[in-house]
């Protein structure tokens, strides 16, 4: 009798034709789940590393960028930065989309890495980045302002009756920023004018009361009878177009007088927003007259002095981490003693609204840091006046405008 050997069995069965196999087909639900999840993380790492969206909500920028303003972001100039806080829904900020509730949580906090960029942040360039002041939030979670770079790390700024001064040397100021003025008219000033001339101010309406159409209003009159309009916020060119109309009397500029010190500025104020620590030596600066102030630079070795130490204690105690420090008698204490020196870990910069007299900036909350910038704005791509009526909404002649340095 025939014996077949285990290896020709194993042939055999080798050689059998092994049946069909189909593939299970997706369901319409599966597809769709799939395509989302695509979506969603092609749209995140395209918001990370490469332009974001944001919107312009509040003047503190006009008139070179105006309140409804949408605008590109670039991450690529200045390098996206590694994200600190990864348990984050993806596609949101601070809460939820259409609600309060957090959209992060900040029980895992990474070190923040900056990948390559095409370009340093430079003087001019208009930034965004989170504001350094909110202490409730991680660093790559704080608000987003946007504003334009006055001071780069190294610099030294100074402002003298509105001009400032970088290094000694006056530096040109933007052709669209904005100054306040007083004017008087023998009569009220129609509203086109002000219209046509972009003098508007859309906290207020046109009798004073918050959140209306913006347009000014005589605040008082005269006893010769001329119309006074206060606190009026104008480009150069505003100026120049009124200062030739017959029925102007009077437009004289309002600015701070040298000398005259603002408490609730930085660094008067050391650690903005509280009001209880203030620098040992009080400067008599405002926002009109200010510095001369250095900018901090990476690797740079500081004194710290009475003085001085107002400037660095936010450097030193918050934006890089330092262990054990406190604010005693004008002076910053690190494990109870003084600290005399410090070498400065990262750059800083110096931020500046466009609209030099409605503009909460570093002149009030100092230096943001560099792990605090976000990018560099670089397009208008939409344009929608939040006031206007619905055949005037789009402002069609910025859509698409590169935003000038």
């Amino acid at each position: 009798m025939a014996v077949q050997s285990w290896e020709d069995r194993l042939k055999a069965q080798q050689a059998k034709p092994k049946p069909t196999q189909h593939k299970k087909a997706k369901s319409v639900w599966r597809e769709w789940g799939d395509a989302i999840l695509f979506a969603v993380v092609a749209a995140t790492l395209i918001r990370w590393a490469t332009f974001e969206a944001y919107t312009i909500p509040t003047p503190s920028m006009e008139h070179s960028l105006l309140v409804g303003d949408y605008l590109f972001v670039s991450k690529l100039h200045y390098g996206p930065r590694t994200p600190q806080t990864p348990l984050q829904v993806p596609l949101t900020h601070q809460t939820i989309w259409g609600t309060s509730l957090p959209s992060y949580s900040d029980a895992i906090q990474l070190p923040s890495y900056r990948l390559p960029g095409f370009s340093e942040v430079k003087r001019n360039d208009v930034v965004v980045f989170n504001v350094p002041f909110e202490s409730q939030f991680p660093a790559d979670l704080r608000t987003n302002y946007i504003k334009r770079c006055i001071g780069t790390p190294g610099d030294v700024l100074e402002i003298k009756d509105t001009q400032v001064y970088i290094n000694g040397k006056p530096i040109q100021t933007p052709v669209e920023s904005q100054s306040t003025y007083d004017l008087e008219t023998t009569a009220p000033v129609r509203d086109k004018f002000f219209q046509e001339q972009s003098v508007l101010d859309y906290q207020i309406d046109g009798s004073g009361m918050a959140g209306g159409n913006g347009l000014p209003y005589p605040s008082a009159q005269t006893p010769g009878g001329n119309y006074v309009y206060q606190n009026l916020h104008m480009t150069n060119a505003a100026v120049s177009y009124f200062r030739q109309q017959p029925y102007v009397k009077n437009l004289v500029p309002t600015k701070a007088a040298p000398g005259v010190a603002n408490p609730t500025l930085f660094p008067n104020r050391v650690d903005y927003p509280s009001l209880t620590m203030t620098s040992a030596t009080e400067r008599p600066w405002n926002v009109d007259n200010y510095g001369p102030l250095p900018v901090p630079k990476a690797g740079q070795t500081v004194t710290l002095t009475p003085e001085n130490a107002g400037i660095y204690y936010k450097i030193v105690a918050r934006y890089e981490h330092n262990e054990g420090i406190t604010w005693q008698n004008g002076m910053i204490y690190q494990n109870g003693k003084p600290l005399t020196s410090y070498t400065i870990k990262q750059n800083y910069y110096f931020m500046m609204g466009d609209n030099r007299h409605n503009s909460e900036d570093s002149r009030f909350w100092g230096f943001v840091p560099e792990d605090h910038i976000v990018g560099k704005a670089v397009l208008i791509w939409m344009s929608v006046d939040p006031y206007a009526d619905f055949f005037h909404k789009i402002r069609w002649s910025r859509l698409f405008n590169l935003i000038k340095d």
